[in-house]
């Protein structure tokens, strides 16, 4: 079975990163991993959800959808990533971005507030500006406000999303999940038509931090996932920032909590560009 084709039907088999991981420890190689499945002789590998369906058919649905499949050192897939060690081994794209701009992800809260959400769309719009792409998740919130600001802003985005890449999560961002595949890239290393399901997010958040040249919270409570791209980001040597807020705002407190812990603040658009011109310089870009 030919390799590519091997991990295009493991990508599609509705089975976690870390279940795809344990089946490759385990057999070796894709092809031995799908004969495994098939055959049931998993050795204890819950694979009760898998769904192995030949590669040729799959392609021929992501191709009528306009996906691409990239695996993990192709042409297509983002150097960025492979620098970690829990790099995706593929994703699924729509769109195109120029993958050699300095990227900068732009996280928060989704329960912002309105002083927060226009703090994210200026930033957007400021990093776009400078020829910086913004990365981000496509939530409700933040996530949202900064994509709308990199589109304004004339600039590249990506979105990383925790679901199918043809899936509009949430469903009031659906033009702007097309926005960003038109004028950008969307990714997911979901197959298409999965659902958006809690636990994928936090999966999905290293992408985001992997993706990132500079990390960016503006708003975030001490437990949102705007938290574990940062703390992912920090573990990846990767510089980030955060926007100081009311002590007693609970959408500050994860802001606060960076910054004590040794975060850099902005205070400002202007603030965002002097750092970005300066991190421009010594960044490699990739």
């Amino acid at each position: 079975m030919n390799p590519d084709a091997a991990l295009l039907r493991l990508a599609h088999g509705r089975l976690s990163p870390r279940r795809v991981d344990r089946l490759l420890e385990k057999h070796g190689t894709p092809a031995s991993a799908v004969r495994a499945i098939i055959g049931g002789g998993t050795g204890g590998i819950d694979v009760r959800d898998a769904v192995v369906v030949p590669a040729a058919e799959r392609r021929a649905e992501l191709e009528s959808a306009g996906i691409d499949f990239v695996l993990a050192g192709e042409a297509g897939f983002p150097a960025r990533l492979a620098r970690y060690p829990d790099s995706p081994r593929w994703l699924f794209t729509r769109g195109t971005v120029d993958l050699g701009h300095p990227t900068i992800a732009i996280v928060g809260s989704r329960a912002s507030t309105t002083y927060g959400l226009e703090l994210a769309f200026a930033y957007g719009v400021a990093a776009a500006r400078q020829g910086w792409v913004v990365v981000s998740g496509l939530a409700r919130g933040i996530d949202g406000a900064a994509h709308r600001g990199a589109l304004h802003g004339d600039g590249g985005a990506i979105g990383v999303l925790g679901c199918g890449i043809d899936v509009a999560y949430p469903r009031e961002h659906a033009l702007l999940i097309d926005d960003v595949a038109d004028r950008g890239l969307l990714l997911s290393e979901y197959p298409p038509g999965t659902r958006p399901d809690a636990w994928r997010f936090p999966t999905r958040n290293r992408i985001i931090a992997g993706l990132a040249d500079v990390v960016l919270v503006v708003e975030a409570s001490e437990r949102g996932g705007a938290l574990i791209t940062a703390r992912v980001a920090l573990d990846y040597g990767i510089p980030v920032y955060a926007v100081p807020g009311d002590i007693d705002r609970v959408t500050s407190r994860g802001c606060n909590a960076l910054i004590r812990d040794g975060a850099f603040p902005i205070l400002g658009a202007d603030d965002l560009r002097e750092v970005l011109g300066l991190v421009e310089t010594t960044l490699p870009h990739r």
